[in-house]
């Protein structure tokens, strides 16, 4: 039987700096503090808590002196200033390509349009960009698209790991309804080529494993597109959640991974599907 590994599975560079400068600013400081998990997955939270790196809710939960990180999925710029006047050190953990999504929103305010951002309502990096600027429009799917008014001027960016169909679809509709329309590309390189891998292995393999959180929207982004292309799709977040039963009749395995998912995961996962599937081979990676 044939394992194949999607190059791109597992943590993208962003969240994988992020989760290195919380393990170096505890390591540093004894301690660091998090306004919200880094990443959505939950060993990591689990071992950076063991490691000295704590959630906290607001920032007054910050003892003075310590160290706050700010997250690779984006601060609002008023937390940034009520951090600055608090005597704590500060580590921005931003993604940069989240960073520039917040420069591209602003950049589309100030031309005076109206700012229209494609993404999951009450996610921590769509709330971040929307605080960028002001009353923005957020539109998570074709249907809130059908429902906008419409509107002489507007600009769109999109939440970087958004899948680029429910992207085209949307737009599709907001063409209809926006005379003056900008879209800026915002999904972010490592998303596009993850999803492309999955559709190619999806299509190839008889199965298709994806890892990753059941918290993660980008996991089950991958997952969902895995699922379009074949129905012997499943989402796991450990290699205990792996059942022979999914594996019969089976000649080829593809496995994929959202971009909170470590790399000692994907490891597990690959080792546990060997020993189901009694594969002395090693995993082939897949670009």
């Amino acid at each position: 039987m044939k394992i194949y590994i999607a190059k791109d599975a597992g943590y993208c560079f962003g969240v994988r700096d992020a989760v290195n400068m919380a393990y170096d600013a505890a390591a540093e400081h004894g301690e660091v503090y998090m306004l919200g998990t880094i990443v959505h997955n939950e060993r990591v939270i689990e071992n950076l808590d063991n490691a000295g790196a704590k959630v906290v809710k607001k920032i007054d939960e910050v003892p003075d002196g310590k160290t706050l990180l700010f997250r690779a999925h984006g601060t609002s710029p008023k937390l940034w200033e009520e951090a600055k006047k608090k005597n704590i050190n500060l580590v921005d953990g931003t993604c940069p390509l989240v960073t520039e999504i917040h420069h591209e929103i602003k950049l589309l305010q100030k031309e005076g349009r109206k700012t229209i951002i494609i993404g999951d309502h009450g996610h921590d990096e769509v709330v971040a960009i929307a605080a960028q600027v002001e009353k923005p429009i957020i539109i998570a799917n074709i249907d809130e698209a059908k429902k906008m008014r419409k509107i002489k001027r507007a600009g769109i960016v999109s939440q970087s790991t958004q899948m680029i169909e429910n992207v085209q679809e949307i737009i599709n509709v907001l063409m209809q309804k926006v005379y003056d329309l900008r879209f800026i590309n915002t999904i972010c390189f490592p998303t596009r080529r993850n999803h492309e891998q999955i559709k190619e292995l999806a299509s190839q393999c008889d199965v298709m494993v994806v890892i990753g959180s059941f918290t993660s929207a980008n996991s089950k982004r991958l997952t969902q597109l895995s699922l379009d292309r074949n129905k012997r799709s499943y989402q796991v977040t450990s290699a205990r959640e792996l059942k022979e039963e999914m594996f019969n009749n089976c000649t080829s395995v593809g496995i994929s991974a959202g971009a909170s998912t470590p790399d000692e995961i994907i490891e597990e996962v690959v080792n546990k599907i060997k020993k189901i599937c009694k594969n002395s081979e090693g995993a082939i990676l897949y670009e």
